[in-house]
């Protein structure tokens, strides 16, 4: 085999340390300007070469001489005598190229390194903060709600961003939307959340909660390949982590909890979820917006105290017992959630209470020497009347549509009607499949366009109680929207020529649709993400909260429902709300709140939805008016 030559040996070891970066070639023009100076110096103080008249320099006076020759060509202007002169040419034109070659180095490196923190790869050095991996439009809403729940933080908080996108647009999309991030501080890193490599460069060991975003085409499979890529992590740490997710076939629910051994993982499951809200709002004008209201941090939320002093005092007596405040419920010392529970039941030692509030440090006791109640303007309980068999109009479908069917038959009377619309192939051979025989139901399946207006006056849409709008979920979002925005109008027209009352209830997949759709005056709306993107902001920030939400949502038990005010209050006159708990008490009811409907399409206003209201403060309620109430039916 051929030797390299001496030439060819030389020209691989200067690739090879052109090659290593900024830092080694200064170091290299470093030791090139030493050697430089030094053979100068040298020939100096070994010729005695001496400007005119002077005498021949020490070895250390020549170094500096043409340290300064090296870094500033004007020194040499004043230097003297033919020797020393040309001498010093050579060191300033040797400086000449080295001080140029530094101020390219430098440049090209600074170029380089903003560079690399544009493409997002740089280490987050931080503690405490909350993670979310992925990148979906919920990050915009699970992005505010966290910096609203941040305010109340002195020290400020960090939110961390790791995605597949590049690092720059994800900022700019984040400000675009989030205008005023208040004291957080929001850091986005590029990388994939199921790579170990690329986890390591968000700090996942130091964050105190982590919201993994179902993202891609197989949304389930990039949720449990992010969890795993945390929880298997060889650099784990020993404290479990707080993981809350979605999941959407709950097939995959039995996967994610074989990786919550060790840690606190909480999938949503997302299908179910909302199948469940849109059976139980159907039915509520309204209920949409209490559940809105809960979950957000814009105004109250759910917290949990321990109150020595209701210890030994009944869940009847405990309802009074605050002022801005509202009790939801009691967590016995064992963990079981008590929505709700019997008047009678005891508060015991070791329970805790869980109650709507402003703030945990505002739940505190009104010790009130007499409870301010207006026995006069109180009605009494009556039994309750039969309920009635229902129509229901379901019009286009998805893939929870076959959850919503099952959870309206456990709500509505035997004898029951339910009639859905779509252009789903073999949808009829699809619910036999899936559902069987219903118990209180009778279902009739039609093909069509749900857009035709000549198809939903044949099918007499005001003679239904209820109507859903599901959006097809096989199709584009904003296509999906499209259609259900026109199924909308053609709707809230018709029952605007019809006396006729009755509730439409619709599914938007994209957020910003839903002000589009205000425009029809639809009673609720359901925004499948933004919900989702509530729950998982809350879940991040306090995962007791999980068991709540399981048990609102869970048809069997207490439940939250809107009921006529004036079952329970004498209607236009003043009376405070200690008065419309103890008339919801007397019915083994826990009430909440209220809905004014003259604010019912007022968005500022929440819809005219008002939770956890003052006592003390007097309201005149109108015939038409809900109140809001935990029971069981």
């Amino acid at each position: 085999m051929r030797k390299p030559t001496f030439q060819q040996r030389f020209q691989y070891w200067f690739d090879n340390f052109m090659s290593r970066g900024t830092v080694a070639l200064i170091g290299g023009l470093a030791v090139l300007s030493l050697v430089i100076i030094f053979i100068a110096a040298a020939i100096i103080r070994i010729g005695s070469i001496a400007m005119d008249g002077e005498s021949a320099p020490s070895f250390g006076e020549a170094a500096w001489m043409s340290l300064m020759r090296t870094l500033d060509a004007g020194t040499m202007g004043g230097d003297t005598g033919p020797g020393f002169r040309f001498v010093m040419l050579l060191v300033t034109i040797g400086g000449i190229f080295i001080v140029s070659t530094l101020i390219g180095i430098l440049s090209n490196g600074l170029e380089e390194r903003i560079e690399n923190l544009r493409k997002g790869r740089s280490l987050v050095l931080e503690n405490d903060h909350t993670l979310i991996l992925g990148w979906t439009p919920q990050i915009f809403t699970v992005i505010s709600e966290l910096v609203l729940a941040n305010e109340s933080r002195k020290s400020g908080a960090v939110i961390v961003v790791l995605a597949e996108q590049d690092k720059v647009d994800m900022e700019d999309a984040i400000k675009e939307r989030i205008a005023d991030p208040k004291n957080t501080r929001i850091i986005c890193r590029s990388g994939s959340p199921m790579d170990m490599n690329d986890l390591e460069i968000v700090s996942p060991h130091t964050a105190r909660s982590i919201i993994v975003l179902a993202d891609g085409g197989d949304p389930d499979t990039h949720v449990i390949k992010a969890i795993l890529a945390i929880t298997n992590n060889p650099n784990r740490r020993s404290e479990p982590y707080h993981i809350v997710t979605q999941i959407r076939d709950p097939k995959n629910l039995d996967v994610v909890k074989l990786l919550s051994e060790k840690d606190i993982v909480q999938p949503i499951l997302t299908t179910d979820l909302i199948a469940r809200v849109v059976a139980q709002t159907s039915r509520q004008s309204g209920l949409s917006i209490v559940y809105t209201e809960l979950m957000n941090f814009g105004g109250d939320e759910i917290y949990f105290k321990q109150e020595p002093n209701l210890s030994g005092k009944t869940y009847g007596e405990a309802l009074l017992a605050y002022e801005t405040s509202t009790l939801m419920g009691v967590r016995k010392a064992d963990g079981t959630i008590m929505m709700s529970p019997s008047m009678d039941s005891r508060i015991e030692s070791g329970d805790q209470i869980f109650a709507i509030a402003e703030d945990d440090d505002k739940i505190t006791l009104a010790n009130l020497p007499r409870i301010p109640l207006e026995e006069s303007l109180i009605h009494p309980s009556e039994n309750g009347t039969k309920p009635k068999p229902e129509r229901g109009l379901i019009l286009g479908w998805n893939r929870s549509g076959s959850t919503i069917v099952r959870e309206l038959d456990n709500y509505v009377a035997k004898g029951s009607q339910l009639t859905i619309v779509s252009q789903v192939y073999d949808l009829e051979g699809q619910l036999k499949r899936e559902i069987g025989k219903l118990a209180n139901q009778k279902l009739t399946v039609i093909e069509g366009d749900i857009r035709d207006r000549a198809l939903l006056e044949k099918l007499q849409v005001t003679e239904y109680d209820h109507v859903i709008v599901l959006a097809y979920s096989h199709l584009d979002v904003q296509e999906a929207d499209a259609i259900t925005l026109v199924t909308l109008l053609h709707l809230r027209d018709i029952a605007e020529k019809d006396e006729t009352p009755f509730s439409i209830i619709s599914e938007m997949l994209d957020l910003r649709n839903r002000e589009l759709a205000e425009a029809a005056k639809v009673d609720d709306f359901i925004v499948s993400d933004h919900l989702i993107s509530l729950m998982l902001a809350q879940l991040s920030e306090n995962a007791e909260l999980m068991d709540v939400f399981t048990d609102i949502f869970d048809p069997e038990g207490a439940e939250v429902y809107l009921k006529p005010i004036s079952d329970y209050v004498a209607v236009g006159q003043p009376v405070n709300f200690y008065t419309v708990v103890e008339a919801a008490k007397r019915r083994g009811e826990t009430a909440m709140g209220y809905r004014l409907m003259s604010e019912s399409h007022d968005a500022e206003k929440a819809y005219g939805v008002h939770t956890n209201p003052k006592k003390s403060e007097r309201v005149i309620f109108k015939p038409e008016d809900k109140l809001i109430v935990i029971s069981e039916g």
